[in-house]
């Protein structure tokens, strides 16, 4: 009960902001449809969260006495996307034709369910929406839908969560693509061979969110391989290089590798005490690809930061 004042004090005090929520007219910086699957005519992207490697736990059963009965823990790249759709079409039409599409996409339905037969306000609680005003819940009037589908021996679990608020349908779709962790962890021998070899390594285990530069928690073991390679070589300087993809426009890129370029370099100074004067830091967006941005590969090989030797 007490979870559920917290959050009816949250949407009334956000319900201030709903106007200027309204106002949006575009997607969200760098964010997309998920492929094969689409948006309702209308629709504008208000929420957009990648992660390359996470846990997602997602509802496959409605709630017995007010609690989950099966919830799968996922982990894998997980996609969550809110969309916000104008006044007009019911829940029930957007959320059919997500369920439309996820169905030719290969999904078996694992839930299809309304407010009551899903398990009321305790099940809303449960999903792991995106913060609003990227996504709105009425706990009061929603739709759900989860669906699992196995292509290539790998499973793919996907959700739609649809509800309303002052007459606009928010949408939730969540995908999780089951996979093993990629070991991206660089020693700092490793570090130090290719700078000095080649003049620059790439590393791909510092992370952040969707068009954020806060450095996500489990960046940490590479930033300690960092400071143990400078703290090896006292002499030594490097520039740290923030590179993206090529989604989204240019300035906002090149503004946004800076951004976690200084980041790092703020973290090794503050937590590691590395002198600033040896932290260069510079952000060239998707100047320098080392794949192709068509294929979503090449794009996560690209989405990197680099050290260089001066």
């Amino acid at each position: 009960m007490a979870s559920f004042i917290n959050r009816l004090l949250v949407l009334t005090a956000f319900a201030l902001l709903a106007p200027a929520a309204s106002a949006q007219t575009r997607d969200v910086a760098g964010s997309k449809d998920f492929p094969g699957i689409g948006r309702f005519a209308g629709s504008v992207i208000s929420g957009h969260q990648v992660r390359n490697f996470d846990v997602a736990r997602m509802q496959a059963a409605p709630f017995k006495d007010g609690k989950p009965s099966d919830t799968p823990r996922l982990e894998g790249r997980i996609t969550r996307i809110a969309y916000r759709t104008g006044a007009g079409p019911s829940i029930t039409e957007v959320s059919r034709n997500f369920e439309t599409q996820l169905t030719k996409a290969g999904f078996a339905p694992l839930l299809d369910c309304d407010t009551d037969a899903c398990g009321g306000i305790p099940f809303t609680e449960a999903i792991e929406a995106l913060p609003i005003p990227q996504m709105w819940v009425d706990g009061f009037n929603y739709h759900y839908f989860a669906g699992r589908k196995t292509e290539n021996g790998r499973a793919t679990y996907a959700s739609v969560l649809v509800s309303e608020n002052n007459h606009e349908i928010y949408t939730q779709l969540t995908v999780a693509e089951l996979g093993a962790i990629e070991n991206k962890m660089v020693d700092a021998d490793t570090m130090a061979k290719g700078l000095r070899e080649a003049g620059r390594i790439a590393l791909y285990g510092i992370y952040f969110d969707t068009d954020k530069a806060v450095i996500r928690p489990e960046s940490r073991p590479t930033l300690d391989q960092i400071a143990k390679l400078l703290a090896s070589q006292v002499s030594l300087s490097v520039y740290i290089v923030g590179h993206t993809d090529s989604q989204g426009p240019y300035t906002y890129n090149l503004d946004l590798s800076r951004r976690r370029a200084e980041a790092i370099a703020q973290e090794l100074v503050k937590t590691y005490h590395i002198g600033a004067p040896r932290l260069q830091t510079a952000g060239v967006a998707h100047l320098s690809p080392v794949g192709s941005n068509a294929s979503e590969a090449g794009r996560a090989l690209n989405r990197r930061v680099e050290l260089v030797a001066p």
